[in-house]
């Protein structure tokens, strides 16, 4: 079969640099799901975007849709024939109701089959209604509405090419008709530029300083940068800064600019969080200290550069002015000044102020410390509690959003206040991210916990309670950050009492308690489902003492270290000691068993090595060693099986069958602190 390559561009006004990522993701996707449900095969997809433009690339598409074989079901046999084989009505009708003669109807199963086949219709023509299905079904950060149209896109679309190698795909969207024509470069390139055939479709931009491939835009910024920047320098940024550049040009020119020096007196966060957050230059860095220099990319090729970089100083020149300004202003107030200014500053509406909330935080701080921390740690988690906030009336932060907590920490050191003080309010923020750092200092960790659990609850309680992929206050982050810190620093702390406390705090009502517990315990699956833990593993554990977190990801780790020492055998106890938790249940609980009335060698032989591994379990267990008390029970495999399989359990004798159910009860007990076997599913891989 004959194939085709296939380019739809969807030319818009500028899209946010932040939300390309996703909308090429999702573009890839929706386009393989739609032409596998319309039956077009073909090699791959890809997306790529500039700032106003979103283009699909497939490979290899088929001609014409694959054929489908149906089969329509039409009325019982003894309905459509009468006693004597005739047709009836009803039969003659549904032959007919096909557009064909009852000779041609299939008896199968008792039932009338019509059995048909559906051509395959040419895939130009599928795609006149399939592409704007695409465009129209591309899940999207947030839709807008231009001029007098109904039609709603991420921004305004101004143009659509779409090719089937030289054939145009037509169709009418947005009020604009597709075809070949495509835009080049805003400033230099054409309006209008029109498109031979799909494989023309990049080199024919190219040339309209238009490079349409993400990941091309990205090698020609950092091969320029790495031109520009002497042997001894690097650049500091992140893949997000390198991700966003790209996403924001469609012909990059990387060039070198710098500021002047006594800048550099300011703050190193101040410094790069101007440069990268607010003006996208990579700061430039030079034996491991910040310099005065900077890498921008402008939009554009190396004429007129000069001026470009000169523009571009200067905006930098004025930004860092102002820091220095609201630096010095800053400097000339005092901590306890900042904070009275917090009374004025609402948190939540039914909350109060961001000063109410210092006073859970300082609270909450001197009862969790208390909890997991000596009383010098705990007075330093205080006092940072005191001061977490102070930041937030600061002229910096109100100008630099992002530094709150940095401010807060170099004008705590500026002011005399101890150095882990100072660290844990640069900490409370962290982690930021699923794999961001956590707080380094035992300090920060408390500040950073009860800060979020306060965030959580008060939320919850004024209704702010996160649903579908709607979380405006990050409070999923939040909880799965809180879950980080308790496991991954082995805090000692029961979730339920942390929430509790938190609660407690704000006077919320019960059933807020409830919900945050369900919320956190959701987080908590999550997270466990992201180490590796199988879902019915994590059900299990979390089905036997589910508050203590750090105890929750031992014993799954534990469970899940013996399912794969061997799978087989695993199963195969797991089988055995749900057995014999239900035997037990046909009986009377009892701790004493008689091992004198043992009357089969099997029973005797199950109750010697019971005996042998009792006292090793608990061990295990005195001291979390979860693992090894798994693989001591775990000893008993075959002497449960032999028991199982050549023990009758329930006989006559009631003193005897008394016995072996009791046996069975503590044997099934015996792993009872690890989890809940009848959460473990035995009949998947």
């Amino acid at each position: 079969m004959m194939t085709a390559d296939l380019i739809l561009e969807i030319g818009t006004e500028e899209i946010p640099a932040g939300m390309i990522p996703s909308l090429l993701r999702d573009l890839t996707s929706l386009a393989e799901e739609k032409f596998t449900e319309a039956r077009i095969d073909f090699a791959d997809f890809n997306s790529y975007s500039t700032p106003r433009r979103l283009v699909l690339q497939g490979k290899d598409i088929a001609e014409k849709q694959a054929d489908k074989e149906e089969s329509i079901r039409g009325p019982a046999t003894d309905i459509a024939f009468d006693e004597e084989g005739n047709p009836t009505k009803a039969g003659t009708g549904f032959a007919r109701g096909q557009g064909v003669d009852l000779e041609e109807i299939t008896i199968r199963d008792g039932y009338l089959f019509f059995e048909k086949t559906i051509t395959g219709q040419p895939t130009e023509e599928v795609l006149e209604n399939l592409l704007p299905e695409i465009i129209n079904d591309l899940p999207q950060p947030q839709k807008m509405r231009w001029g007098d149209k109904d039609y709603r896109f991420v921004r305004p679309i101004r143009w659509i090419c779409a090719l089937l190698d030289e054939k145009a795909v037509e169709f009418e969207l947005a009020g604009l008709s597709s075809g070949r024509t495509t835009r080049g470069h805003r400033f230099l390139g054409e309006e209008a530029v029109e498109i031979k055939q799909a494989e023309d479709y990049f080199t024919t931009l190219k040339k309209e300083k238009v490079i349409v491939k993400n990941e091309e835009r990205q090698k020609m910024i950092l091969e320029q940068i790495d031109e520009i920047l002497a042997p001894n320098q690097e650049t500091e940024a992140s893949e997000e800064l390198l991700t966003e550049v790209v996403n924001l040009v469609e012909y990059p020119t990387a060039f070198l600019g710098e500021f002047a020096e006594e800048f550099l007196d300011l703050p190193a966060e101040v410094l790069t969080t101007s440069m990268i957050k607010h003006q996208r230059y990579f700061p430039v860095v030079e034996n491991n200290e910040l310099t005065n220099k900077f890498i921008g990319v402008r939009n554009g090729t190396a004429e007129h550069l000069a001026e470009v970089i000169k523009g571009n100083e200067k905006v930098i020149r004025a930004r860092l002015a102002d820091a220095v300004f609201f630096y010095q202003e800053d400097q000339q107030r005092s901590l306890s000044d900042f904070n009275d200014k917090l009374k004025n500053i609402v948190y939540q509406q039914e909350l109060g102020t961001l000063a109410d909330k210092v006073k859970r935080l300082q609270s909450l701080a001197e009862k969790i410390g208390s909890l997991i921390a000596d009383q010098e740690i705990q007075q330093q988690a205080e006092r940072a509690a005191e001061l977490a906030k102070f930041d937030l009336a600061t002229e910096m932060v109100r100008e630099f959003a992002s530094l709150q907590g940095v401010m807060g920490a170099e004008y705590a050191r500026l002011a005399g206040e101890d150095e882990a003080v100072a660290q844990a309010i640069a900490e409370q923020y962290l982690p930021a991210g699923s794999e961001d750092a956590l707080p380094e200092s035992k300090a920060g960790i408390i500040l950073s916990l009860v800060d979020k659990i306060d965030d959580i609850i008060s939320n919850f309680l004024v209704g702010n309670i996160p649903s579908g992929s709607q979380d405006p206050f990050a409070l999923r982050r939040k909880a799965t950050a809180i879950i980080r810190l308790i496991i991954e620093k082995g805090l000692n702390l029961n979730l339920k009492q942390l929430i509790k406390l938190g609660q407690e705090e704000i006077e919320a009502e019960g059933e807020v308690l409830e919900k945050v517990l369900e919320f956190m315990k959701q987080r908590l699956r999550n997270y466990l489902a992201d180490k590796g833990i199988r879902y019915d593993v994590v059900n299990a554990v979390l089905s036997v003492k589910g508050h203590l977190l750090v105890d929750v990801y031992e014993r799954c780790q534990a469970v899940m270290k013996l399912r794969e020492k061997d799978h087989e055998d695993f199963l195969a106890l797991m089988y055995g000691l749900q057995r014999c938790q239900n035997l037990a249940l046909q009986g009377k609980s009892a701790e004493n068993i008689q091992g004198d009335i043992f009357a089969a060698e099997e029973e005797q032989e199950l109750w010697n090595n019971y005996q042998e591994v009792i006292d090793e379990v608990n061990n295990y267990y005195q001291s979390n060693d979860y693992f090894s008390a798994l693989l001591s029970i775990a000893d008993l495999k075959d002497s449960i099986d032999t028991f199982l399989d050549n023990v009758v359990v329930m006989v006559d004798d009631p003193a005897l069958r008394q016995n072996r159910l009791a046996l069975l009860e503590q044997i099934a007990k015996l792993i009872e602190p690890v989890m809940d076997i009848n959460k473990i599913a035995l009949d998947e891989d």
